[in-house]
């Protein structure tokens, strides 16, 4: 029997926020190295700081906050939202990059390369994920810890709209042939199965639909041989799978990040917004407006 992940589901109604649009922050890979990173814990601060002078009603995190997926890393981002009052399930969802669940130096290190046991190095991944979900557990699902909560659901009903954030793990483990890098991504065939569950469309149909995940859909794409190299190491491997899961469920948009570059682009008419990178760009972010008729309108913000 194949075994199919439930989806997490949270729903909450919000009274006392805007009444004319949604506003939605998109920032991705921080790509913090410790508390010594002051300069750039500077910067996160200050980020932090602007998005509550501004108003905005969420906060989306696409991935890679650790540079070396370590955990006091995770802590350090966690601190600060705390500080900036952020932390809580209707202000902020964060995902996980391959930065935060793959140490490329501890894989690449000769006895782990020539580990032929790759169900071993699948269970040390899966495990990573637990830790990394069971951290930030409450802005997952708010309530119980988890070992894997991939896919979750995320509904907010703001008085404007309805807004329903689909967020899905796209890291899968390093591997020396299939996965060199380890930057490369994939949708598990769970996700897309428990996305695909009689009843999902139903229920997200009266929503303003956000797709979630780390890896671009879009990277170069270009004939330049270089390019293409580069792609193949950063692909979401089964990016026309997660494009049709993403259609079936009526999404409008896709916050996603990996690729550092601040991109907004359309894939037969699915709108795929790319976070960049706070640790190149620490100033720009992604700014998302959905109005109550369901329109929406996005641009990138730069500080002065």
């Amino acid at each position: 029997m194949t075994q199919v992940t439930a989806l997490d589901w949270k729903i909450e109604n919000l009274k006392e926020l805007n009444t004319n649009k949604v506003k939605i922050a998109h920032i991705s890979d921080l790509h913090l190295s410790g508390k010594q990173d002051r300069r750039q814990l500077g910067y996160l601060d200050r980020l932090f700081a602007h998005f509550n002078s501004v108003g905005f009603d969420h906060l989306v995190i696409s991935g890679d906050l650790s540079n070396s997926a370590n955990p006091d890393d995770w802590r350090i981002v966690r601190e600060k939202l705390e500080e900036h009052g952020l932390y809580h399930w209707q202000k902020c969802t964060i995902i996980a990059g391959n930065h935060d669940l793959i140490n490329l130096e501890e894989e690449m290190r000769f006895y782990n390369a020539l580990n032929p046991l790759l169900w071993a190095r699948k269970k040390s991944f899966d495990r990573k994920l637990g830790e990394f979900c069971r951290f930030f557990y409450e802005l997952i699902t708010g309530e119980e810890e988890g070992s894997n909560l991939f896919p979750f659901v995320k509904v907010i009903n703001y008085p404007s709209q309805r807004v329903a954030i689909v967020a899905l793990n796209s890291v899968y483990p390093w591997y020396p042939a299939d996965n060199p890098l380890g930057a490369r991504g994939v949708i598990s065939a769970n996700q897309l199965r428990a996305l695909a569950q009689k009843g999902v469309v139903d229920s997200l149909k009266d929503s303003f639909v956000i797709g979630l995940c780390h890896h671009a859909y879009k990277v170069y794409g270009t004939d330049s041989l270089i390019d293409q190299a580069f792609d193949w190491t950063m692909e979401l491997k089964n990016r026309e799978e997660f494009l049709r899961a993403m259609q079936a469920i009526q999404a409008r948009v896709v916050l996603h990040g990996h690729f550092h570059r601040f991109q907004a682009y359309a894939v037969d008419a699915l709108a795929f917004i790319n976070g960049g990178s706070f640790r190149f760009s620490p100033q720009r972010y992604s700014e998302l407006l959905i109005d109550q008729e369901g329109g929406f309108t996005q641009k990138f913000i730069t500080l002065s």
